[in-house]
């Protein structure tokens, strides 16, 4: 399984208005919070359909093709290696997003079946935001009629520092260079960020 399943925002929406230049669709819905995937929280993205505005988006991808929403579970992370092979995201390939934060948590295992384990805190200096690469997708729910929108954190091998720490899997998300973010929501290449990450342990 890949990872990142815990992040964080602790900037306001007008901060995070100006750190991307675009506008909050409904600011009053957000506050800074820590975010666990598997409650599948609405988190802010910025998507390449609306690359001038942040909306909230449940995390956790639904294919449109999905009957119900239990797929989402295993939907929290997409590999970069398999995103055109698997069901869940050959067919949002082109949707794409940017899923922002300013932090995540990962923890090491300090034996080898992970009994003992030693969280982290990964942040860029000064706590600057950032933005995850991602997939995001748009779901009716047949019983009710309700659009949901949802998206998938895309992740990579992990670099030197994530290889020590998220040492079971090895396992890392994707942040786009923040010069690179609108070429990313628009097709162009996707340029990593992930070498000014800093470990804090909690």
């Amino acid at each position: 399984m890949p990872m990142c399943f815990h992040s964080e925002i602790s900037k306001s929406a007008q901060e995070l208005e100006h750190r991307f230049n675009v506008k909050f669709d409904d600011p009053a819905s957000f506050s800074p919070a820590v975010y666990n995937g598997f409650n599948h929280p609405k988190t802010p993205v910025i998507t390449n359909l609306q690359p001038d505005i942040i909306k909230l988006y449940h995390w956790g991808l639904i294919p449109f093709w999905a009957k119900d929403d239990k797929i989402k579970k295993n939907t929290l992370n997409a590999r970069i290696e398999t995103i055109h092979e698997k069901p869940s995201f050959r067919n949002v390939v082109n949707k794409r997003c940017l899923i922002i934060a300013d932090g995540f948590f990962e923890w090491q295992w300090m034996d080898e079946k992970g009994r003992q384990k030693q969280k982290y805190e990964l942040t860029f200096p000064s706590d600057e935001v950032f933005a995850f690469a991602g997939l995001w997708s748009e779901w009716v729910d047949k019983s009710t009629g309700e659009i949901r929108y949802t998206y998938t954190i895309i992740t990579s091998e992990a670099n030197e520092l994530m290889s020590k720490i998220h040492n079971s899997k090895k396992r890392m998300p994707v942040i786009v260079e923040r010069e690179s973010e609108q070429s990313w929501l628009k097709g162009g290449r996707l340029v990593l960020d992930n070498d000014k990450l800093r470990a804090t342990k909690i």
